[in-house]
């Protein structure tokens, strides 16, 4: 039975069932499109988003009429698309023709001291420029500016490859495209204060890998977080460090690193794009989206052409439920994000409503564990939180299809490990069937094969460099 909220109507045909006030973005948008197209009069909304000099993304929608008796929705749906626009595509100069009321409205909220705070001051940043709501510059006749850039894919030579996640890291060496090793080592660099632990990580993890390789031609990397040009610009591996400390010994780290090791090729990017990447690989297909469903939720984008491009992709930050009373992301102090459905937070958090009590003593790799462990064994409480997660995913990937052209969609991660995995596959495809039967039958969803969940973003990143000689 649908209900009504935020001042529409909306009717999931698969409720979630551990979340039954789940209010799917993908349904709502839709609902308020429509009412704004059969008003008779709705008005256009162009918003773009400048990243550097070469790029500039454009979106058109439209909202309602601002006599229309429900035309204050018209900031909600707004407000929460610039929030996705900026975590999907990211920039540091956003610029939006609209109404007057519209435009005023998110200059206020995504300002240094707005609502969205957050996000503002993140993506300056990420950017190293001061974050900008234009409202002068009529976007009507602005077009997008795209770039792309080929990587990965590269298997000659001896090479490294690592992923550094919030729980674990994993490392792999490759010869020829053939894996020699690969190791995946707990690790908790999200609460350190000190640099000097990650550095020692990291090298103690990359010269664990070379013992198995007569030389290392170069070396390639995963992480969660930001990275521009091999450089840290923002990442939750680093959090605790201070300011200072961040600016001095961690932004430019795996410069640093790429020099002890005789500067061979270094790249080191996103897990999510690392997760597209792989899933690219493995299918020989493009238009891939990659989810990595971890400490976090990870997000990559592989286009039609088969390159990686300059846009955030941060789809923990995406929200993906409109229920104002869904859970709060602590960092972002935000609700309905990604983070809170995609990721081992999500299995802790839905256990709890579930009945089963987890020993919080645990880290939450651990308690993880403990609920797959009670899948295993035909828990009826633990199956619910997969299908739970499932039918969360088939909603987002309705929504995430609004913003990339999508043919494949690869879920990796700690959490896709065992049952699970298949549970969240089966749910995510019976939403698509019967909620979005079009998109159904043109996108894929991929599970890999257990080993390459655990270990497949570290052997992929592995080919992102080009060796010297090419």
């Amino acid at each position: 039975m649908g209900y009504k909220t935020i001042g529409l109507f909306v009717n999931p045909k698969i409720v979630p069932p551990l979340d039954k006030k789940f209010i799917p973005a993908a349904l709502w948008n839709r609902a308020f499109l429509k009412a704004a197209h059969f008003s008779g009069e709705e008005m256009s909304v162009i918003i773009g988003l400048e990243r550097n000099k070469n790029t500039y993304s454009v979106f058109k929608t439209s909202v309602l009429p601002l006599e229309h008796k429900m035309s204050s929705v018209n900031l909600f749906y707004i407000e929460r698309l610039v929030k996705t626009l900026l975590w999907i595509w990211g920039g540091y100069k956003l610029s939006i023709t609209a109404p007057d009321q519209i435009k005023d409205f998110i200059k206020n909220v995504y300002s240094s001291k707005g609502k969205r705070a957050f996000d503002a001051n993140f993506m300056s940043k990420i950017y190293e420029e001061s974050f900008l709501v234009n409202t002068t510059v009529n976007t009507k006749n602005v077009p997008s500016k795209e770039e792309s850039i080929a990587l990965g894919g590269n298997t000659n030579g001896c090479r490294i490859g690592f992923d550094l996640g919030a729980s674990d890291r994993k490392v792999s060496a490759v010869i020829d495209g053939k894996v020699v090793f690969s190791e995946e080592v707990p690790w908790n660099p999200g609460e350190q204060i000190n640099p000097d632990y990650h550095y020692q990580e990291i090298r103690s993890m990359l010269q664990s890998a070379a013992a198995y390789l007569p030389r290392v031609d170069a070396i390639g990397g995963s992480a969660a977080g930001v990275y521009i040009h091999n450089r840290v610009m923002v990442a939750s591996l680093f959090r605790n460090i201070p300011h200072n400390l961040f600016e001095k010994r961690v932004k430019n780290l795996f410069l640093e690193i790429q020099k002890e090791w005789k500067n061979v090729p270094l790249k080191v990017i996103n897990d999510g794009e690392v997760t597209a990447l792989a899933g690219s690989m493995a299918l020989k297909s493009n238009s891939v989206l990659g989810i990595a469903m971890g400490s976090s939720e990870a997000g990559g984008y592989v286009n039609q052409n088969g390159n990686i491009t300059t846009q955030l992709n941060e789809l923990a930050f995406v929200p993906i439920d409109f229920n104002q009373q869904s859970p709060i992301d602590l960092w972002s102090n935000d609700y309905g994000c990604g983070v809170q459905y995609f990721s081992q937070e999500a299995v802790i958090r839905l256990a709890e409503k579930a009945g089963i009590i987890l020993d919080k003593r645990q880290t939450a790799a651990e308690r993880l564990k403990f609920v797959q462990e009670l899948m295993s064994k035909g828990d009826e409480r633990a199956k619910k939180i997969f299908e739970t997660i499932g039918v969360y995913l088939g909603y987002a990937i309705a929504h995430y299809a609004d913003f990339y052209d999508l043919e494949h969609v690869l879920i990796l991660g700690r959490v896709t490990s065992g049952e699970g995995g298949h549970i969240i596959l089966q749910k995510a495809n019976q939403v698509l069937e019967e909620e979005f039967n079009r998109l159904f039958n043109k996108i894929s969803i991929h599970l890999p094969d257990e080993s390459d969940r655990r270990v497949g973003q570290s052997i992929a990143a592995a080919s992102l460099p080009v060796l010297k000689n090419e």
